[in-house]
């Protein structure tokens, strides 16, 4: 399941409607990341889901932006959350070494 810039759908049919929660949540963070790429350079992953926390990594122009915090909590946590309403709270992966 790849990210397209020209197409800017991915392809997300290859995941059932009963496949395990973290994958399709997979999923639709990848579908969110290719918007961001399509429209704004960046991107964002799925590091981890876990007790209802979601942590994400985020790259290209979304690295060091000002606006990364609104678009991690307005965008990214915004729409998952209307996918997923018992998702707790979405956080950026530590940057640290």
């Amino acid at each position: 399941m790849g990210t397209t810039s020209a197409g800017l759908k991915p392809e997300l049919s290859g995941i059932p409607a009963d496949a395990p929660e973290a994958d399709r949540m997979r999923a639709l963070v990848e579908t969110i990341s290719a918007y961001i790429d399509y429209f704004h350079g960046g991107s964002v992953k799925m590091e981890a889901y876990d007790n209802g926390i979601l942590t994400i990594s985020m790259a290209g122009a979304c690295n060091g932006c000002p606006l990364s915090a609104e678009t991690l909590h307005g965008w990214v946590e915004g729409t998952v959350k209307q996918f997923f309403p018992d998702l707790k709270a979405v956080v950026a992966a530590s940057t640290t070494a």
